[in-house]
């Protein structure tokens, strides 16, 4: 057997590859992982408004404010490994406001919706609809007209989004489950609004932490005209901590570390475990069921979504943005 032809020398045995699928399995992994911590969130949430009483707005601001505190703290201790400082121009400077006031009308959203609807609804509505919107937006922003994808995806997105809510709001109180889809997908147009204002925001600017401190800025003249309260329940106040920690600071480190070695389009897919896991949790520990028709409106949503990101990421490689702001 020749040199060239032998298996130690072949290209898919080099080091470099190895390396290269290290990265990748390693990559998919920490994605998996913040798509299950972001999961958590809802649950979390609304066992914190259950055991304390803290409203929605209460809920937002400490997650944001909790999140922003632990974000500044591992910025501080990187410092050293990062190159010179980025300067910020008025134009960056206004998106990262855009951020911030996003993520803020994100998370009251969110957290509204979850009272309101309950867990998997909100989260399947607010996560199922945002990326569409995404899409959506970006092609509006580009001065150009939605590809025939995103609009068929649009489509099965909002068959699969009446039967979730229909037959939700039939088999429920109606008016709230409705009023709690409304809030979700406020939630989603939140997000979708951080997503389209990153994208002109320079590498190396800490978007994550600014728009957290911004958000928890942004809602703390809110939070104090209506009275900011303290829990004093000993869960309640760990599961606060856990929310601002885990499934926001924790979760965002380990995702823009897996992106950097997974192709966008895969990113795109596995990061529709977070409303999965968000149901699961909701099935298991809220006793929240949904109907067979609603959780097939769920799948469309998802696979709408999943579809989407096939067609228009898949095809081009790119990396995506972190959908569990």
């Amino acid at each position: 057997m020749s040199p060239a032809s032998s298996p130690a020398s072949s290209p898919a045995s080099s080091p470099a590859v190895r390396r290269r699928s290290s990265a990748a399995n390693r990559g998919f992994l920490l994605v998996v992982l913040a798509s299950l911590c972001w999961g958590t969130a809802g649950l979390s949430g609304r066992v914190v408004a259950d055991r304390s009483g803290l409203s929605a707005l209460d809920i937002a601001w400490y997650r944001l404010a909790v999140g922003a505190v632990a974000l500044l703290a591992a910025w501080a201790v990187t410092t050293r490994r990062r190159g010179p400082a980025v300067r910020v121009t008025r134009p960056v400077a206004v998106r990262l406001v855009l951020i911030g006031a996003g993520l803020a009308a994100y998370q009251f959203a969110y957290f509204s919706a979850v009272a309101l609807a309950g867990v998997s609804i909100a989260t399947l509505v607010a996560l199922g609809l945002a990326p569409l919107l995404v899409a959506v937006g970006g092609a509006l922003l580009g001065h150009g007209r939605p590809s025939r994808a995103t609009l068929v995806a649009l489509g099965v997105a909002l068959v699969g989004l009446t039967l979730l809510v229909g037959v939700s709001a039939g088999a429920d109180t109606g008016t709230t489950v409705l009023l709690g889809a409304l809030t979700a997908t406020g939630s989603a147009l939140g997000y979708a609004v951080v997503t389209l204002s990153g994208g002109g925001v320079p590498a190396g600017t800490p978007v994550t932490l600014v728009g957290f401190a911004l958000g928890a800025l942004l809602l703390t003249p809110v939070v104090l005209a209506e009275g900011l309260t303290v829990p004093t329940d000993g869960v309640a106040l760990a599961v606060l901590l856990y929310l601002g920690l885990v499934p926001s600071a924790l979760a965002y480190g380990l995702f823009f570390t897996g992106v950097r070695s997974v192709p966008g389009a895969v990113v795109s897919i596995v990061t529709l475990l977070e409303p999965l896991t968000a149901t699961v949790l909701a099935t298991v520990f809220l006793g929240e069921r949904l109907a067979p028709a609603a959780a097939a409106g769920g799948l469309l949503l998802l696979a709408a979504v999943s579809g989407l990101y096939l067609r228009e990421l898949g095809g081009r490689g790119r990396a995506v943005a972190a959908p569990g702001a």
